[in-house]
C-alpha cells in the first residue's frame, strides 16, 4: 500500500481534453495524423536541401535547422499525446513530466529565436543585396544558430528548474494534455506568484524581443519591395512575405497569449486548443509555407523526383 501511494504521489495526471471514448480516439488519429504529416515534411525538406548544392546558402541553412527542431519539437508532445488518447493512459511520471517541460520550452524558446533569425536573413538578402554574402557569413549563421539554442537552454532550465521547485498535492491533475509550464504551475499547492512573475519576466522579453525584430525586418522589407520597378519582382516578394508573416503571427500571437501577458496561468484550462497551434500544427505547416511555395525548393524536388 505504501509503494502504491508512493507511486501515485511521484506521478501527474494530464486531464486536458477529457471526453467521450470515441471523441478520444478521434482525437488520437487526428494527432497521430498530423505528426506523420510532420515528420515526413520536414525530412523531405532536409533531403531536398542537403542533396542539391544549389540550396547550400544560408537562408536554406536556417530552413535546413528549422526542420530539424520542427521534428524534435513535434515529437517531445505528439505521440505521447496520441497515444494517452488512444489507450486512456493519462498519468505521466515526475521525471517524465520535468524532461518533457525542460525540451518543449528548449525547442519553443529556440525557434522563437530561428524565426528572428530568419527575418533578419531575409531583410539582409532583400535590402542590402550587395552585402548579403559578407554580411551573412558561414560563420555568423553558425553562430546565431548556436546562440538560438543557447538562448532556449537558458530559458528552459529556468522554468524547469523554478517550476518543478514547487510543491504539488492532491490528485496532481494538470488541467493540460501535455507539461505545459503555465498549466503545471497551476497544478501545485504553493504560492505560485513567484513562478508566474518569473515567467512573465522570462519571456515577455523573449516574445516581444524576437517578434520586435521579425516585424521592423519585414517593415523595412516591405518599404524596398514597394519601391521596386518591376512588378514581378514585387509581387514574388509579396508572396513569400505574406506565407512567411502569417505562421509569424500565428506563432507570435498564440505564444504572446499564453507566456507574455499577466496572469497566463490563472486559466490553463483555455491554452488547451492554442496550444495545439504553436506544438503541432505550425510545425506540420512550416515545410509547406517556408519550402514548398518556393520556386528554387520545387525544381530541387523535381530532380530528385526524377533521379528516382
Amino acid at each position: 500500500a505504501k509503494m502504491e501511494n508512493h507511486t501515485r504521489m511521484s506521478e501527474f495526471i494530464l486531464v486536458g481534453f477529457q471526453s467521450q471514448p470515441g471523441s478520444q480516439v478521434l482525437l488520437s488519429a487526428l494527432f497521430s495524423t498530423m505528426y506523420v504529416v510532420t515528420v515526413v515534411g520536414n525530412a523531405c525538406m532536409l533531403l531536398i536541401i542537403r542533396r542539391d548544392p544549389n540550396l547550400h546558402t544560408p537562408m536554406y541553412f536556417f530552413l535546413e535547422n528549422l526542420s530539424t527542431l520542427d521534428i524534435c519539437y513535434s515529437s517531445v508532445i505528439t505521440p505521447r499525446a496520441a497515444l494517452a488518447f488512444l489507450l486512456g493512459r493519462r498519468s505521466i511520471s515526475y521525471t517524465g513530466c520535468a524532461s518533457q517541460m525542460f525540451f518543449f520550452s528548449l525547442f519553443g524558446t529556440t525557434e522563437a529565436f530561428f524565426l528572428a533569425v530568419m527575418a533578419y536573413d531575409r531583410f539582409t538578402a532583400i535590402c542590402n543585396p550587395l552585402l548579403y554574402q559578407v554580411i551573412m557569413s558561414r560563420r555568423l549563421c553558425v553562430l546565431m544558430v548556436m546562440g538560438s539554442y543557447l538562448s532556449g537552454c537558458i530559458n528552459c532550465t529556468i522554468q524547469t528548474g523554478f517550476t518543478f521547485s514547487l510543491s504539488f498535492c492532491g490528485h496532481r491533475e494538470i488541467n493540460h494534455f501535455f507539461c505545459e509550464v503555465a498549466a503545471v504551475i497551476h497544478a501545485s499547492c504553493s504560492d505560485t506568484l513567484v513562478n508566474e512573475l518569473v515567467m512573465l519576466a522570462v519571456c515577455g522579453p523573449i516574445i516581444v524581443g524576437t517578434a520586435l525584430v521579425v516585424f521592423v525586418s519585414y517593415g523595412y522589407i516591405t518599404i524596398t519591395i514597394i519601391q521596386m520597378p518591376s512588378a514581378e519582382s514585387r509581387h514574388k516578394a509579396f508572396s513569400t512575405c505574406s506565407s512567411h508573416m502569417m505562421t509569424i503571427c500565428l506563432f507570435f500571437g498564440t505564444v504572446f497569449f499564453m507566456y507574455a501577458q499577466p496572469g497566463a496561468a490563472s486559466s490553463p484550462s483555455k491554452s488547451n486548443t492554442i496550444s495545439i497551434f504553436y506544438t503541432i500544427v505550425i510545425p506540420m505547416l512550416n515545410p509547406f509555407i517556408y519550402t514548398l511555395r518556393n520556386r528554387e525548393v520545387k525544381g530541387a524536388l523535381k530532380k530528385q523526383l526524377k533521379r528516382f
